[in-house]
């Protein structure tokens, strides 16, 4: 990779909290917001920064930081997709 070439970087933390009845409720709950987060990131709706996360009730159930950058000059790690 040449110096002059830009390494784009997405880091990505999350917090989501749910409660049900068992922990099979909670882990699609859980799973179901996963897979709507990651076709709404996929579809750049996030910008750089915090969001809150709301249920299908519209009640919080957790916020997502997202931060986009490029780093010049940088071998990507072994392994890293870039696309």
């Amino acid at each position: 990779m040449d110096d002059d070439e830009a390494t784009q970087r997405l880091q990505c933390d999350m917090e989501l909290q749910f409660t049900g009845p068992d922990d099979a409720t909670v882990n699609k709950r859980a799973a179901d917001m996963l897979r709507k987060l990651a076709d709404r990131i996929e579809k750049d709706e996030y910008g750089t920064g915090w969001h809150d996360i709301k249920g299908d009730d519209g009640r919080l159930v957790g916020k997502l930081y997202l931060d986009h950058s490029e780093e010049y000059g940088m071998t990507p790690p072994e392994g890293t997709r870039l696309s």
